[in-house]
């Protein structure tokens, strides 16, 4: 392929007499324009307003959408946690039911139950280990009442 004539030289000059002429003098604001800083600031005053208004539409918009969500998954984590607990009795029902030909009726029943309260204690041992824990972090005393 071989490159056009003028492909080595330089591009043609522009004459201005293509070029639409520019008014002779641009006012850079109107002439009987006379705003103050004091307009200007109120104006800026109602444009803030105007953007904290519209702020606040929006995030009052936003926190009903959630609100409209976390319903739904508040609901279906109660059903879930029903369900749970269903299963949980089911098992200790089970357990005892099971155990019952080798400890008896009330031998396993109390093996289940006192099963069951030791971990519960343990559970609730963590928990205020954590919760006091959780309060050095933050700095609250102890012994002060709030």
């Amino acid at each position: 392929m071989t490159p056009p004539a003028d492909a080595g030289i330089a591009p043609p000059v522009r004459d201005d007499a293509d070029m639409p002429e520019a008014p002779e003098e641009a006012p850079l604001a109107d002439e009987g324009d006379d705003r103050s800083l004091l307009e200007d600031v109120r104006a800026l005053i109602d444009d803030g307003k105007t953007y904290l208004e519209a702020e606040l539409g929006y995030q009052k918009t936003r926190a009903a959408y959630v609100a409209d969500r976390a319903k739904g998954a508040v609901v279906f984590g109660a059903i879930a946690a029903l369900l749970a607990f269903l299963a949980l009795v089911g098992l200790t029902v089970g357990l005892i039911i099971a155990l019952s030909p080798w400890l008896t009726a009330w031998g396993a029943s109390a093996l289940v139950v006192a099963l069951l309260l030791v971990s519960a204690g343990l559970a609730a041992r963590a928990a205020a280990g954590r919760w006091n824990g959780l309060l050095r972090e933050i700095g609250v005393d102890e012994d002060r009442a709030p």
